[in-house]
Order: structure tokens, then sequence, then C-alpha cells
């Protein structure tokens, strides 16, 4: 656990120098389905693109998420996700590999993760992680989470001083110095990106603008208060566990 001093830290750093959207990672505790949703027809499997599966088809939406699956697949699942959250990272490590299976591999579910950002954290991780192909993007998201404690231990054994200094740094310097800092770096080195090409992309200030902007927006337009949030087809979900959203998608025709 991080001490209340570096939390603390984390919170300035995120609303001073890039006045950072409002959401927190946050769990719900009801879990059920909202029980005035009614079952549609189970709908039929999609066939994919020849030579693909559709958890292979990656597009960026025009709201700058990260959409897997079919296009134009009955059942619309999105995420608002920030990948310092220890909630998104249990839903990904109890979703991930049933997601892309049973549900987005039927052509019936596509899956969107729109990243928010929480904290300083997020800035340095979600520059690293859009740093390559956007196919490359879940992936590493869901490699991050499963990695994610690592960081907050490496970030506890660093200490406060350290974080502060970092916070104390230009602008254009702190991305790179967090990922240092909390082993970012040599995580995503490890899985394809090179160094100088992370180096280019967490010195990419007006990129991390937009992200804060993004996130911003997300949570003004969509009502985001925490992490993760779901919408399905278009609608607020009241719950955010995979003991929820799986009966959900199912209810709604998936299965």
């Amino acid at each position: 656990m991080l001490t209340t001093s570096t939390r603390r830290l984390l919170i300035a750093a995120s609303l001073v120098p890039l006045c950072l959207g409002a959401a927190a990672c946050k769990k719900d505790t009801d879990s059920g389905t909202a029980a005035s949703t009614a079952a549609g027809d189970p709908i039929a499997k999609v066939a994919p693109p020849a030579g693909k599966a559709w958890s292979d088809v990656v597009t960026v939406t025009p709201d700058g998420g990260y959409q897997m699956g079919n296009p134009q697949a009955p059942i619309k699942l999105i995420e608002y996700g920030a990948l310092s959250c220890s909630h998104c990272a249990e839903f990904s490590e109890k979703s991930s590999a049933e997601m892309r299976s049973n549900f987005v591999d039927s052509g019936r579910v596509s899956y969107e993760l729109r990243l928010m950002l929480n904290n300083a954290l997020d800035v340095p991780a979600d520059l690293l992680a859009t740093c390559g192909a956007p196919e490359a993007v879940l992936p590493l998201a869901d490699q991050f989470w499963a990695w994610q404690g690592t960081m907050f231990e490496n970030l506890k054994a660093a200490g406060d001083a350290k974080f502060q200094a970092v916070s104390q740094l230009p602008r254009e310097q702190q991305f790179a110095a967090t990922a240092q800092l909390t082993g970012m770096d040599q995580f995503f080195a490890a899985r394809g990106v090179a160094r100088d090409q992370a180096a280019m992309c967490l010195a990419d200030t007006a990129k991390a603008e937009r992200l804060v902007k993004a996130s911003g927006d997300y949570a003004e337009k969509y009502k985001v208060e925490g992490t993760p949030t779901f919408y399905a087809n278009g609608v607020k979900l009241d719950f955010n566990t995979w003991e929820a959203v799986k009966p959900h998608l199912e209810k709604l025709g998936a299965r």
C-alpha cells in the first residue's frame, strides 16, 4: 500500500500541472444487474473477415477510444478506465480472456476502451501504451493492469522525496522521470516499445494535453465519476464488475 503522503503527492501532481479530470478509481458495491432490464432475443454469431478473429480487428473511434471487434456489432460495450485504477485491473483480470473468446469473437459484442486520467501516473502510462500501433493498445492495457501492483511497489520503494522531486521538474521532463521512477519504462521496453520511441512519446506534451482534454470531456459528457465506468449500447451501467457486466451482455442477446 502507498503511504498517505505519497497519495497526496499523486493527487497534487495530477491537479497542478495538467488539471486532470475528476474521475477516480471506484468499485461499485452493487454488483447486481438492473431488474428492469428486459432480456433480448439471442443474437446470431457474425462471421469475422477471412483469416481473422474479431478480436484481431481494432479501430480507433471518433471519440478517441480503442475498439476491439466487429465495428457493426449489435452490442457495444464501452469502458472508461484508467491504467492506474486497481478496480480496472481487477475487471481486466477477470474479464479479458472471456471477453475476447466468448463475446468479441462471436461478432455480437464490441469492446471499446476510453482512457481516463485519475492521477499523475496515468499520463506517462497512457503516452507509452499508445506509443505504437493502435492494435497494441488493448493488449498493453491488459498487461499493464496485471503489472500494476509492481508499479505501486516501485513507487513506494522510491519514497515520497523522489516523487516530490519529479513533480518539481519542468513538465516536459516529468513524464519520463515518472516512467523511470515507477519502472514503466522497463515494462514497456520489454513489450516492444523501443527506448528511443518511448522517449519521444514521453516528451510529447501536446499529446499529453489532448489526453487530459479527452479525459475531461469524457467525465463531463458521459458523467464518468469513477473508473471503471461502463456503457452498453449507449446506456450507462450502474455496476462495474465482470460478475455483473457479463450477465448484462448475455441479457442483451450475447448468448
